[in-house]
């Protein structure tokens, strides 16, 4: 009996680190985020769709990411337009994951979303990617194009840390040695593939 694990976490926690382990370990990880960008990349089946719900957000690349988030940032019935668009084409792409790696004892879902679109009830076990607030803040403003207004605008859509931890099967935390942190992914992957946890 395949197990799926909802891997998740508030942005700059780690996550993309994380899920990077447990393909490192042979596990098949569904990053939805790289879904979104194929969707949105040059010639993807969603460009079309999100240019016709807000012009001006696409070109020659595929979608401007900077100014769709321009556009739906801060504006709820904008974001609900975007999400129609993109979660089914996800979906699809998620459906035929599945498809490919049917024989997998254990399959990841790295989804950033996954407690706000209520993703966590399609999986079988949630593991939560997590840092102090201070070491997250840090990693955020450090990125690229980042400010303090779009960081607090991203976290407002957000399900608080310490509400996903207190609903995860598991925590994995970022905020320590990589050895650490990777010794907590193995873990999960052994607590998961013990025949008690079918």
């Amino acid at each position: 009996m395949r197990i799926t694990l909802g891997l998740t976490g508030s942005i700059g926690m780690g996550k993309s680190t994380v899920a990077a382990m447990f393909a490192g370990a042979g596990i098949p990880v569904f990053d939805a985020d790289a879904a979104v960008h194929r969707l949105q990349g040059p010639a993807g089946r969603a460009v079309a769709a999100i240019e016709a719900a807000f012009p001006g957000t696409t070109g020659e690349g595929g979608v401007d990411r900077t100014s769709l988030a321009e556009a739906v940032l801060g504006d709820d019935a904008a974001m609900k337009r975007l999400e129609a668009i993109v979660h089914p084409a996800v979906g699809e792409e998620r459906a035929a994951f599945l498809a490919d790696h049917a024989d997998a004892a254990l399959i990841v879902f790295d989804v950033p979303l996954l407690f706000e679109t209520g993703g966590d009830r399609a999986v079988d076990k949630v593991a939560v990617v997590s840092a102090a607030a201070a070491v997250q803040r840090g990693r955020v403003l450090a990125r690229p194009g980042m400010t303090e207004a779009k960081f607090e605008a991203i976290l407002a859509r957000q399900l608080a840390d310490a509400d996903k931890r207190a609903r995860a099967d598991f925590v994995i935390a970022t905020d320590t040695a990589l050895e650490e942190t990777r010794a907590a992914v193995e873990a999960v992957i052994a607590c998961l593939s013990a025949p008690q946890s079918r």
